[in-house]
């Protein structure tokens, strides 16, 4: 079955060129049906081959296709590696993004059939490129996967296009990708440069000849990381991912659980020996996930768009992500990827549904009292917040708790600012359900009127995801409940290379028992804070002020961006523009061509078509030719 991995990213192309190509012919039920048939599909063939991966004794297989690029001795190959972390991934992918396909020809069809088809198009694109990017057997595949991603966000960020707060929240998006793109791209350069080649097993065969530490190697990691702050959405690069949600809400769903965002995660587990032969900056990576977990989830306290909520609480768990990889525990950020791309859909989905029943409204002060009309989507998105939250025996506990645990190994202050940032993410998500599904209903009388719940292709990949939600969680049991880290054991080949260089951290049972409670305690105390204020909640017509406010305002960040970074570039470029192109190039150029244009003139007064004046001139040439010949 391995051999035929091309076809998990191929099936997905095939349908982004069928709809595409076809969107003015097709119906709204076959556009659906190829969008969500051809990831489904995707999705079996991916199951086959993990569960051949899975098996005991499996080595990392590559799948050569074709030559991309062959410039003398060095050569580009269009290959597919097939290990543990990439079949899971493709589980991840496949099985999330068809969920997310199939609840969108619900959640769409109010589009015209070429927008519809236009949409599935994107997103089967969307799916093609983050495959590629899993799959890909060196860095120039996976930037190929990744520059993709970066294009298909763009796309479905701006699809309704006509709306230019849409248009401009997807070129945000675009522009700040390409920063980080860069030094992902410097980053594969300077491997030409060192190592030759670009192919995984390579590059990591060479990496401990460097030496640790050094300067080389810590640029390569650093231009790396970078690439991933900016597909990641890590500070500074972060601003692009809250205002993605201009997007429709299922295209939110994909890009925040099971594509572009995981990108940077899967990159730099990926290069997990780079980045342990490389400490100084695992403690950058470490430094930089803790920060962006806590000021995100300080942000997400007091936004009102349900959306947005959701966005920051997505900047924050890629945060403990980081976090996680930092300290070395790249198995506990691979096991939050999976547990958050479960939780985050069903948040996201949740959230469509609800926006759906409410006529397009997404302010939750003016919900309220949902869960007595919609009781399917109330109880999966409750599912879905004591998952985030961390509660005991969801599957947010379990990922959440090997990351904290992980990184009270390594340092306890990162620890303490980590496990802040997860009792902030209780309170803002439980705010956030009081506020849509308790108390009484704050909006129109006209909204209550049709208010009801989602039809099945909506509310059926809910459940399926509140299912996951719950049970995704256990094939990570941690080794202190007396079994086997079934993950960790799964994964250890993929990570093998760098543990001889890792730094060993142990932590006692005893003292993980104790780690463990005082979460789940804090936690569980504010999820009832959060209800205490937020579940009878009415509003009062109060405007935050003071420290919420810069909490509502996002810290100003892009205020920031704005006065230090692009009012002066756009006076740095009007500068250009008025004072030295059209002040100095163009009136350079204009005044040769007005030059040429004003002798032009004079010497066509010479031929003026009267025989006098040509006879004139002929008589005054013959006596300057006869005074030359005498005189000189």
């Amino acid at each position: 079955m391995i051999n035929l991995v091309w076809l998990v990213p191929l099936l997905p192309l095939l349908g982004f060129l069928v709809n595409g190509l076809l969107r003015k012919r097709l119906s709204k039920g076959l556009v659906g049906f190829i969008g969500s048939g051809t990831v489904l599909a995707g999705f079996v063939i991916s199951l086959l081959i993990f569960m051949e991966v899975k098996t005991e004794g499996f080595t990392s297989q590559i799948v050569h296709l074709f030559d991309f690029i062959k410039v003398g001795a060095f050569t580009v190959p269009f290959s597919f590696q097939v290990d543990q972390l990439s079949a899971l991934f493709l589980l991840i992918i496949t099985g999330v993004g068809s969920l997310i396909h199939i609840y969108s020809t619900a959640y769409m069809h109010d589009e015209t059939n070429e927008g519809f088809a236009r949409y599935f198009a994107y997103l089967n694109l969307f799916v093609f490129s983050m495959l590629l990017l899993v799959l890909g057997g060196n860095y120039v595949m996976m930037f190929i996967g990744w520059e993709g991603v970066g294009l298909c966000s763009y796309l479905l960020i701006g699809f309704w296009f006509k709306n230019p707060e849409f248009n401009k929240a997807a070129n945000k998006a675009f522009i700040m990708n390409r920063i980080g793109d860069l030094g992902f791209l410097l980053g594969i350069f300077l491997m030409i440069t060192q190592f030759g080649t670009v192919t995984f097993g390579n590059v990591f065969a060479q990496v401990p000849g460097l030496g640790n530490n050094s300067p080389v190697l810590i640029a390569i990691a650093m231009l790396l990381f970078i690439g991933a702050m900016g597909k990641s959405a890590q500070i500074p690069l972060y601003t692009w991912l809250p205002d993605a949600m201009a997007g429709p809400t299922p295209v939110s769903a994909l890009i925040h659980a099971a594509t572009m965002v995981t990108a940077g995660i899967y990159m730099v587990a990926r290069s997990n020996v780079i980045y342990t032969l490389a400490p100084s900056i695992q403690m950058v990576v470490a430094i930089i996930g803790a920060a962006t977990a806590v000021m995100a989830a300080s942000i997400a306290l007091k936004q009102n768009d349900i959306k947005k909520v959701l966005a920051y609480s997505t900047v924050s768990q890629l945060g403990y992500m980081f976090l996680a990889l930092g300290v070395g525990a790249y198995t506990a950020a691979v096991f939050h990827v999976m547990t958050h791309a479960f939780f985050k859909a069903l948040l996201f989905l949740g959230s469509g549904s609800v926006i759906h029943a409410m006529g397009g409204e997404q302010d939750i002060r003016k919900m309220g009292g949902l869960k007595k009309y919609m009781p399917t989507t109330n109880i999966t998105f409750l599912i879905g917040c004591l998952a985030i939250a961390g509660i005991p025996g969801f599957s947010g506990f379990f990922s959440k708790d090997e990351i904290l645990a992980n990184t009270f190994a390594s340092s306890p202050i990162l620890w303490a600012v980590g496990l802040f940032g997860a009792l902030m993410t209780a309170f803002y998500m439980f705010r956030l359900y009081y506020m849509t599904f308790s108390g009484s209903f704050r909006g129109t009388q006209e909204q209550e009127h049709h208010l009801h719940e989602s039809p099945v292709a909506i509310t059926l990949p809910l459940i399926i995801l509140a299912i996951l939600s719950v049970i995704g969680g256990y094939i990570g049991l941690p080794e202190v409940f007396g079994t086997k880290h079934l993950l960790a054991e799964y994964l250890s080949p993929v990570f093998a290379p760098s543990a001889p260089y890792a730094q060993e951290h142990h932590l006692s049972h005893s003292l993980e028992w104790i780690l463990m409670g005082i979460s789940s305690v804090l936690v569980i105390a504010m999820i009832f804070w959060a209800k205490g204020k937020y579940a009878a909640w009415k509003d009062q017509g109060q405007e935050n002020t003071g420290f919420a406010k810069f909490l509502e305002d996002k810290w100003k960040v892009d205020e920031l961006y704005d006065a230090i970074i692009v009012r002066p570039l756009f006076s740095l470029s009007k500068f250009f523009q008025d004072g030295i192109e059209k002040s100095g190039i163009d009136a350079l150029v204009n005044g040769i061509g007005k030059g040429v244009q004003w002798g032009s003139n004079q010497v066509r007064l010479l031929q003026n078509g009267q025989v006098g004046f040509y006879v004139f001139a002929m008589v005054i040439g013959m006596i300057v030719l006869l005074l030359i010949s005498l005189f000189i």
